[in-house]
């Protein structure tokens, strides 16, 4: 992994995160806001993705388990669009909220991600 994306994925995730969950607390809809920012927050994990397979090409291989980064990363991938068809299904406040705690938990996985690649011990 790129430490500087990772970083950079984190704090996206986390911001998209909390913005959606203030907006669904206040009783905001989903709306173009909050699922432009899931869809940034995907747009980066399938940048991932394709660094995560050119990677240990390149001379860059993780120092874990690499089965268990993968099942990361692609738990990682799924989340947001299924939180973003739920909030388009129900379309209430909680689907916003739904939608925040998805960024946040996604920013989880990609913190796990990179403690996989860089520091955990196979």
């Amino acid at each position: 992994m790129i430490e500087w994306f990772t970083y950079a994925q984190v704090i996206v995730a986390c911001v998209v995160g909390v913005l959606a969950v203030i907006l669904g607390l206040a009783g905001r809809r989903p709306s173009d806001l909050s699922v432009g920012g899931l869809a940034l927050v995907l747009l980066l994990l399938i940048i991932q993705v394709v660094v995560a397979i050119i990677a240990p090409f390149a001379g860059n291989p993780p120092t874990g388990s690499l089965l268990e980064y993968w099942v990361y990363l692609i738990s990682a991938v799924l989340i947001p669009p299924a939180a973003v068809v739920w909030a388009l299904l129900e379309r209430s406040r909680w689907s916003t909220v739904i939608m925040g705690i998805a960024a946040l938990a996604v920013a989880v996985m990609v913190w796990r991600m990179h403690v996989i690649w860089t520091i955990q011990l196979a």
